[in-house]
């Protein structure tokens, strides 16, 4: 046993309860469980991988195993106690969830990113801390330890968790997506949290049919038996590649981490691209076999310069998918979560979720989500029309250098050169004109609108996604007397920044292989760090690649702080076994760093640590 000396699990404390029955929560209350505390937010992909992660240990270890969500917003939209209740139920979170709007027991804990896992042991004492994705094979491992050394001591205690499901709703479509209008003039809808894709007719409400089960699944076969889980985007395929390729609907299924096709004939469902598995290594931009590569929640799809570009959130890139030659591979970024332009390889984006392709073909625009940003990609180079960074947003129009979004997951095309973008987290459609390089507000008072669907007769449909509705733009909306400009708040993520002191740093990220794993070189390297800054003149020097979990930086003393971006990944697999299972943990860090005469020389981030008391 090593000396380290115990931390007992600070006390949970929140605004309210969700998933309880109205029952406030404390840790004695679940004194004898093994706990684990999971810090997200609600707009972060990586936090929604999490909760795929935690499912199936909820499930194998129901009866001593309990997980609370500890719900830290990053988004202004995110504080708001409804908008949180709809994420519950959005993406099925089953466990008790706290509300923690002030981000308190988030400083408790000691997170420092989205998502961050504390685990806490029956006796009530931190036992483990991880950041990031891709624990679920380690806390598996670290449960059964925790489960053998508790039943020996007498302390764990087996039984029903404090779980209490919601009531459950009722409306035609529930958290719809994307949508796309088809040639009949019905629209298609991938209806979300019913894991299924809607057709409805022209007036946008009555249903026509579905396609999909309404099951979670990933299921191939006719319309009533095909599965899918959470989809999201659709691109209809031109008509002499649909032909080709047999199907002539593509949609993104997100959860699943593949690409299916659809034959809208009879709905007919037909997996193109994916292995199902989610991606945790490298994939260079060279023609891969579809089916051979994996991907990671793919968001949203349009179709520009002879194939399916695809908005794959999860890390923070596009790809491209060629129906005919059934071949994938990257097409845009780096996977380094942040706000870079340049050549399209060379970009840095955040979650791009949302695609449109302008009028004459030439220029894709992307919705980034997590920089509030809308970007475009044209002559193989990426630029950014509107936003600011990570860490920057709000509503205000005007001239696009100094307009705020907040969290747009959608954009749509016009054919004048402009483009519409759904707010999101502002609950309003927006519109960035390129000729006067301004934004405007065209309309607002929406439930997080998704997406935007432009018809023949130039009217527009909004998907209002927490509305669980598509809704008709008022006639006018488009007009320069329609539009409005809203002088709205400014934010600023504000998380209690970490004093360093100018000169010579040292960056350690601590990683802790899981019970019976070891570091892994495999592939290459077994662990990766990328660093960098903004401004990018707070590091004098340590930015950039490298292949340690430890680098020195200089931080500049002319500079009074600013955001340290740090990416680590590390590889491991299993030890000593004949058929070795291997694994990719990691996680992108936003740091605010404070720059103080005589602070620490020496940053620690957890990647997996644990007690070994």
């Amino acid at each position: 046993m090593g000396t380290t000396p115990r931390v007992r699990a600070p006390e949970l404390r929140g605004r309210q309860w969700l998933n309880t029955g109205g029952r406030e929560l404390k840790l004695s209350d679940l004194r004898g469980k093994i706990v684990i505390a999971d810090f997200w937010t609600f707009c972060c992909i990586n936090c929604l991988h999490v909760l795929d992660e935690l499912r199936p240990l909820e499930e194998e270890y129901g009866d001593v195993l309990v997980v609370i969500g500890v719900h830290s917003p990053k988004f202004e939209h995110e504080k708001d106690p409804d908008a949180l209740a709809a994420a519950v139920e959005r993406y099925a979170v089953h466990h008790p969830v706290l509300d923690d709007p002030e981000l308190e027991m988030w400083q408790q804990y000691a997170a420092r990113a989205w998502p961050t896992l504390s685990v806490i042991d029956p006796e009530g004492y931190v036992v483990a801390t991880m950041a990031g994705e891709g624990h679920a094979e380690g806390l598996a491992r670290l449960i059964d330890d925790l489960i053998a050394t508790h039943e020996a001591k007498g302390t764990l205690h087996r039984g029903d968790g404090p779980y209490v499901p919601p009531a459950e709703p009722e409306t035609t479509l529930r958290f719809p997506g994307k949508a796309v209008l088809l040639e009949s003039g019905n629209l298609l809808v991938s209806d979300s949290a019913r894991h299924s894709l809607a057709e409805l007719a022209g007036d946008g409400e009555t249903l026509v049919r579905r396609i999909g089960a309404g099951t979670r699944g990933r299921a191939d076969g006719p319309a009533g038996a095909a599965t899918f889980s959470e989809p999201q985007g659709l691109c209809l395929l031109p008509a002499h590649t649909a032909e080709v390729a047999g199907y002539d609907l593509v949609v993104a299924d997100t959860v699943n981490h593949l690409l299916r096709g659809v034959r809208l004939a009879d709905g007919e469902v037909v997996t193109v691209a994916g292995t199902g598995r989610q991606w945790r290594s490298t994939v260079d931009d060279h023609s891969h076999d579809a089916l051979s590569v994996d991907l990671s929640s793919p968001w949203d799809l349009a179709w520009y310069d002879g194939k399916v570009v695809v908005a794959m959130a999860g890390i923070h890139q596009l790809w491209w998918f060629d129906p005919v030659k059934r071949t994938a591979g990257m097409y845009a970024g780096t996977t380094v979560e942040a706000l870079r332009d340049g050549p399209r390889t060379e970009t840095w984006m955040a979650q791009p979720s949302g695609l449109s392709v302008s009028a004459d073909g030439a220029r894709l625009w992307v919705a980034d989500s997590e920089t509030s940003a809308i970007r475009y990609v044209e002559n193989d180079v990426m630029g950014t029309a509107v936003g600011q960074g990570l860490f920057d947003f709000g509503h205000v129009d005007g001239p696009a250098s100094q307009a705020l979004l907040q969290h747009p997951l959608g954009v749509c095309a016009l054919p004048d050169g402009s483009v519409l973008i759904a707010d999101t987290y502002n609950g309003a459609v927006r519109r960035f004109d390129p000729e006067s390089d301004r934004v405007s507000t065209v309309a607002d008072g929406l439930a997080e609108p998704s997406d935007l669907v432009l018809t023949p007769a130039g009217e527009v449909l909004v998907v209002e996604s927490a509305a669980h509705r598509l809704t008709r733009l008022a006639p006018g909306a488009l007009s320069a007397a329609g539009a409005s400009t809203v002088d709205g708040p400014r934010h600023r993520t504000e998380r209690k920044p970490t004093d360093v002191a100018a000169g010579e740093v040292t960056l350690d990220v601590i990683f802790t292989p899981a019970p019976g794993q070891k570091l892994d070189e495999t592939y290459g390297p077994s662990t990766r760090l990328v660093v960098s800054a903004s401004p990018p003149e707070l590091l004098a020097e340590g930015a950039g690649t490298g292949t340690e979990l430890s680098r020195r930086l200089v931080i500049d003393g002319a500079v009074a702080g600013g955001v340290l971006q740090v990416t680590a990944q590390a590889a491991t697999c299993d030890a000593d076994v004949e058929h070795a299972a291997c694994h990719l943990t990691r996680q992108d860090w936003g740091v605010p760093v404070r720059v103080v005469d005589g602070a620490a020389a020496r940053l620690a981030l957890v990647l997996r640590g644990l007690d070994d008391a």
